[in-house]
């Protein structure tokens, strides 16, 4: 199965700024490539990714464009390759702009046989990447696998590389433990409970667990809202937030200060990003299906429409917009859709046959101590199977409810990403692989 391996690069200056004009040549040609997509579109053309390869090589030949032959020829055409795709799945007018100030440099080098690496010693190795020569990276892990491409992206003040690897591991067709299922409610106070009871949160990591049986206790920060920050951490982040409004638009100190802030909440990105692929695995490990509630997280997280006072032109009343940007930083925080991803991620390489369908909720379990029946029913949706009610959402034409799954089954094309959920049908005797399930709370009703 392919994986992927991150290392984190040690550019030399040369390397370093070569690394930053690559990754803005990439983001001049995305830009340019949207703007030639839409244009078409506006005279009722279109235009494909083999035909703005082609004109990117005449492109090449202007000496106005000279500057795009610094970049090797792939990793531009990976460019183009991504926006292609980005249009094809989500629209030519839905596909962002890539700005100088908010993206962050990436490019990625499509082609093992010119991307050899190479181990120095227990904890280095180093990689030859093309017009960069070699450059050394931290082996905090082994690779795994042989190598079949690499990504390089930045990060803050520094750069890191992604290798995807064939790591040669065999798909698992059948769950240790196929009679165990089980129900995850993402909540603000505490950021997983199962139907179980065990809670997921970041104040039961520890050296051996990420979870307990008991509700994790309140600390400092939590009123704060500063999640996976310390204390400590916290209180810096707010001295550098208060010297952010003092200081001057495009001084030093601000960029001093911003990059500051940068690193802090990269500290925080990072172990979250840890906290989910731990409880992912546990949750993967001791359960055959895991069901989950769907989530509109980008709706639940919009701010608030103003309220005009009808009675005084261009005033507003109290719209409680503070409480709400409250409200979303919790739930931004707790990072609901990271742990999605991270099922997902961990469903993959242990259940082979995970498509799309749609299920009922089965029969309410009593309600344990301390929960709300709503939540609840939301946490063990699915356990007893699907229903025939008829409140029960559609099912996928290609998945029906009676029909047994078929193991080498693949995504189903009638259900769109916003509506589907994925798993396995739950019906027939097939081995009970982990089976990742969305419901909607509305038919929870």
């Amino acid at each position: 199965m392919l994986a992927g391996r991150r290392y984190r690069l040690e550019f030399d200056l040369g390397q370093r700024l070569f690394a930053e004009r690559l990754g803005g040549i990439c983001r001049s040609v995305w830009n340019t490539g949207l703007e030639q997509r839409r244009a078409y579109r506006r005279r009722g053309a279109f235009i494909g990714y083999a035909e703005q390869c082609r004109q990117l090589a005449e492109a090449k030949k202007d000496p106005d464009c000279a500057w795009l032959a610094e970049a090797s020829a792939q990793v531009i055409q990976q460019t183009l390759k991504d926006l292609d795709r980005a249009c094809r799945e989500h629209g030519t007018w839905k596909v962002r702009w890539k700005s100088k100030a908010r993206w962050r440099p990436s490019f990625r080098f499509p082609t093992a046989q010119q991307i050899p690496v190479e181990k120095i010693s227990r904890k280095w190795g180093r990689v030859f990447l093309p017009k960069f020569g070699w450059v050394k990276f931290r082996m905090s892990r082994p690779l795994g696998g042989s190598v079949k491409s690499a990504t390089v992206a930045r990060d803050g003040r520094h750069w890191f590389i992604s290798f995807l690897v064939d790591d040669g591991l065999a798909e698992v067709s059948e769950h240790a433990r196929p009679e165990r299922h089980a129900g995850v409610d993402r909540g603000v106070a505490t950021a997983a409970v199962t139907s179980d009871g065990e809670f997921f949160d970041r104040r039961h990591a520890g050296e051996s667990s990420v979870s307990s049986m008991a509700p994790p206790a309140e600390t400092d920060g939590d009123a704060g809202g500063t999640g996976f920050l310390t204390a400590g951490e916290a209180r810096r982040y707010l001295r550098l937030q208060r010297r952010l409004a003092r200081s001057k638009k495009g001084s030093n100190r601000r960029r001093r200060v911003v990059r500051a802030m940068g690193d802090l909440m990269r500290r925080a990105r990072w172990r979250r990003a840890d906290f989910n692929a731990q409880a992912a695995h546990r949750l993967t490990r001791d359960y055959a299906i895991v069901t989950l509630e769907r989530l509109n997280v980008r709706a639940m997280t919009a701010s608030v429409a103003p309220r005009p006072d009808p009675g005084a032109p261009g005033a507003y009343l109290p719209n409680g917009r503070a409480a709400k940007a409250g409200l979303n930083r919790s739930i931004l925080d707790k990072g609901w859709y990271g742990l999605e991803a991270a099922l997902r991620s961990k469903a993959r390489s242990a259940a082979p046959a995970i498509q799309e369908t749609c299920h009922t909720p089965g029969p309410t379990p009593p309600t344990p101590a301390g929960r709300s029946p709503a939540r609840t029913a939301v946490a063990s949706a699915c356990r007893d199977g699907p229903t025939d009610s008829a409140t029960a959402p559609r099912r996928c034409a290609a998945a029906p409810a009676s029909s047994p799954p078929s193991p080498t089954a693949g995504r189903s094309p009638t259900c769109s990403a916003a509506s589907a959920v994925f798993a396995v049908p739950l019906t027939g005797d097939d081995p009970a692989a982990v089976r990742v399930v969305l419901v909607d709370e509305a038919a929870l009703a």
